[in-house]
C-alpha cells in the first residue's frame, strides 16, 4: 500500500513565519496514528521544518539537512541547495519518497527529490495530500484578512482538514 498523508503549510506574514503541520499518518484508507509530529526545528531552534511523505525518508533528510546547516553555519538557502544537489545526485537519497519545507527568519523553501529549491513569491507554501487546500485558503486568509500568520496557519489547516481525508486538525504549529 502506497502510504498517503499530511498536509504541511508555511506562512510568512507580518513580521513571523510559522510552519503547521497535521498528526494523521494514513496507510491506505487506514488511519494509524493522530499525533504525529511533522514539523521540526533544527539548527539551536533557528530553522523549523515540515516533511509530508514517507516517514524513514523524512529523518533521512532532517538528518542531512542539520548537517548541512551545521557546515555552512545555519545558512539556510546554501544548505538548502547542498541537500538538494545531494538529493539529485545520491544514488540512494534519489529513492527517497518525500518533499520538506525548511524556514528561517529570512527564507522560506520548498525542497524536492527533483532538485527544487523553490521560495514562494507571497510567502506561503504547502506540501503534502492537503497543500492545495491550505494554500489555497492561507492565500486568501493573507490578502483579504487582518489575521496574523499563526491565525492564518491554524484557519487555513482546518480547512484543509475539513476537505481532505488524510488530514486531521491535530495541529503542530511553530513558529519564529
Amino acid at each position: 500500500m502506497k502510504t498517503k498523508s499530511t498536509t504541511i503549510l508555511s506562512v510568512r506574514h507580518k513580521g513571523t513565519v510559522v510552519v503547521a503541520g497535521d498528526g494523521q499518518v494514513s496507510l491506505g484508507n487506514t488511519v494509524l496514528k493522530h499525533n504525529a509530529k511533522k514539523v521540526r526545528r533544527l539548527y539551536q531552534n533557528k530553522v523549523i521544518t515540515g516533511f509530508a511523505g514517507a516517514t524513514a525518508d523524512a529523518f533521512t533528510l532532517y538528518d542531512r539537512l542539520e548537517q548541512k546547516l551545521e557546515q555552512y553555519n545555519g545558512n539556510l538557502m546554501r544548505s538548502a541547495v547542498e541537500l538538494a544537489k545531494d538529493w539529485r545526485s545520491d544514488k540512494l537519497l534519489r529513492r527517497l519518497e518525500a518533499m520538506m519545507i525548511a524556514v528561517d527568519k529570512d527564507h522560506s523553501l520548498l525542497l524536492s527529490g527533483n532538485g527544487d529549491v523553490i521560495e514562494p513569491d507571497a510567502g506561503v507554501l504547502a506540501i503534502g495530500s492537503g497543500g492545495p487546500y491550505a494554500h489555497a485558503a492561507a492565500l486568501a486568509l493573507v490578502q483579504k484578512s487582518e489575521l496574523g500568520a499563526e491565525e492564518i496557519s491554524r484557519t487555513a489547516m482546518e480547512i484543509a482538514s475539513s476537505i481532505c481525508v488524510f488530514t486531521n486538525s491535530s495541529l503542530i504549529i511553530e513558529s519564529i
